[in-house]
C-alpha cells in the first residue's frame, strides 16, 4: 500500500512539473527564453533544440538575442521560430537574432490568463484522474484480502490528502503566473 501511495504522489508530482514546465513558456509580455524550448531546428538532418546550438541572452527586459555558434545555422534557426507558433517575427543582423517582445494588450492578457487557466484545470484533471487510479487499486487490494479496511480507509486519507495538496499547489501556480501577466 505504501507504495501504491508513493507512485501516486510521484505521478501527481510529475504533473505539478509539467505543468510549471508549461507556464515557464507561455509568453507574457517580457523576455524569457523558455518560449524556445519547444522549438526545434533541423541541423545536419537532426532536429535540434536552439539552446544547444546558440548562446540565448536577455539583454532588455523585452529582447531576447540569439546568437548561433554556427554562424551558417542562422537561416534554418530564423525558419524554424517562424514557423513556431509564439508570435514574434525574428529580425536577423547575420550575426545574431533578436526577438522583440511587443507589450501585451489588455484583451491578449485576458487571453493568455484564461489559457493559464485552462493548463491548471487540466492538470488538476490529471490529478484526479491518479487519485482515483490510486483508489480504484485501493479497493482491488482490499477485494483481495490483501489489506483490512483500515488500511483501505487511511490509504484513502493519505490519497485525498496529496490529491488536495497538488490541487493548491496548481491553484497557487496559476495564481503566480496570472498575477505575472497581469501586472505587467
Amino acid at each position: 500500500m505504501n507504495e501504491l501511495i508513493r507512485n501516486t504522489e510521484e505521478k501527481m508530482n510529475k504533473t505539478i512539473a509539467v505543468l510549471e514546465r508549461e507556464y515557464k513558456s507561455v509568453r507574457a509580455g517580457r523576455a524569457n527564453a523558455s518560449v524556445l524550448d519547444r522549438i526545434t531546428v533541423d541541423y545536419y538532418g537532426v532536429p535540434t533544440p536552439i539552446q544547444q546550438m546558440a548562446a540565448v541572452s536577455i539583454p532588455e527586459p523585452r529582447v531576447l538575442m540569439i546568437q548561433p555558434w554556427d554562424a551558417s545555422t542562422i537561416k534554418e534557426i530564423e525558419k524554424a521560430i517562424l514557423m513556431s507558433d509564439i508570435g514574434i517575427n525574428p529580425q536577423n543582423d547575420g550575426r545574431v537574432i533578436r526577438l522583440s517582445f511587443p507589450p501585451l494588450t489588455e484583451e491578449r492578457r485576458k487571453e493568455i490568463v484564461k489559457d493559464v487557466k485552462r493548463l491548471a484545470e487540466d492538470n488538476k484533471v490529471a490529478i484526479r484522474n491518479s487519485r482515483r487510479d490510486a483508489l480504484e487499486k485501493l479497493k482491488g487490494l482490499k477485494k483481495s484480502n490483501t489489506i483490512t479496511e483500515d488500511d483501505e480507509a487511511n490509504g484513502e486519507k493519505k490519497i485525498q490528502k496529496l490529491t488536495d495538496n497538488a490541487c493548491k499547489e496548481i491553484d497557487e501556480l496559476a495564481a503566480a503566473k496570472e498575477k505575472e501577466i497581469l501586472e505587467i
